[in-house]
């Protein structure tokens, strides 16, 4: 029953970017789909940022914005900033989310350091760049009708060096 359980987070993670439920965002589409995208300038939406650290996490970590406006179909670059403010190395990995979780499927992130581990040195401070864009479907979907503010949430949690959460059935 522990295996199951500890094993259910990084399988509910893939359910959750495969499906864009539960506010993950899409991967992106090949380059070919990104540079043929029409904006769509008549649909202007507010991104917000977030950053929330794990209370056993040592970093200061932040959004550099607070906000940026972009319209489906453009792609936008932002950054986070973090910092390790102590003596030893720390080895970070973040989680993201979408809010309203049902724009997650049109949220598309080109390039991200999330789930990937970040090491920073003692006092090490280092930009983070999240390239994305909103899918130029986000408005034909009625669902979106209304949404006008999309919020980009990352958590930063401690990883263990070598540490890695095993996937049942795969080695």
């Amino acid at each position: 029953m522990v295996g199951m359980s500890y094993a259910a987070v990084p399988l509910y993670r893939l359910y959750c970017q495969a499906t864009g439920m539960g506010g993950t965002t899409g991967a992106g589409h090949g380059s070919e789909h990104i540079e043929s995208m029409q904006p769509v300038r008549d649909r202007v939406i507010r991104v917000t940022f977030n950053a929330d650290v794990h209370s056993s996490m040592q970093w200061n970590f932040k959004p550099q914005q607070s906000e940026i406006f972009v319209v489906p179909g453009e792609t936008a670059l932002a950054f986070y900033k973090a910092k390790n403010p102590t003596d030893k190395p720390i080895i970070g990995i973040s989680t993201y989310n979408v809010i309203p979780f049902e724009a997650g499927q049109y949220f598309n992130k080109i390039q991200c350091f999330c789930f990937e581990e970040q090491r920073l040195n003692p006092q090490e401070e280092v930009d983070m760049p999240v390239f994305f864009y909103i899918d130029p479907e986000f408005v034909e979907d009625p669902k979106m009708a209304k949404v006008d503010l999309i919020t980009l949430s990352y958590t930063f949690f401690e990883a263990k060096e070598g540490q890695k959460l095993p996937l049942p059935g795969y080695q």
